[in-house]
């Protein structure tokens, strides 16, 4: 059964950092992209970055220069470093395959705010 565990979000002020990382099991996690989504109330949930398996990445246009994807297959666990966060990035953020595959975890509130 896989499992996804979302962890790292907090409050924080405009211009601060976060680290999300998220735990997976069930699955062979090194040999699939992995992704880091998000959603506000009432809207779809985004994908903003992702990692393939050889550590390729990819951004989404709002968060690209200011967020980094990383991976330790070690560990199982994917991580996201925000930098230089803006209340427009409150949400809260999910991991999952980089198309997503499996049934989505509690996820993790992030919220930036003065």
């Amino acid at each position: 059964q896989v499992q996804l565990v979302e962890s790292g979000g907090g409050l924080v002020q405009p211009g601060g950092s976060l680290r999300l990382s998220c735990a997976a099991s069930g699955i062979p996690f090194s040999i699939y992209a992995m992704g880091w989504y998000r959603q506000v109330p009432g809207k779809q949930r985004d994908l903003v970055a992702a990692i393939t398996s050889y550590g390729n990445t990819n951004y989404a246009d709002s968060v690209k220069g200011r967020f980094t994807i990383s991976r330790d297959n070690a560990k199982n666990t994917v991580f996201l470093q925000m930098n230089s966060l803006k209340p427009e990035d409150t949400a809260v953020y999910y991991c999952n395959a980089g198309v997503p595959l499996w049934n989505w975890g509690q996820g993790t509130q992030v919220t930036v705010s003065s």
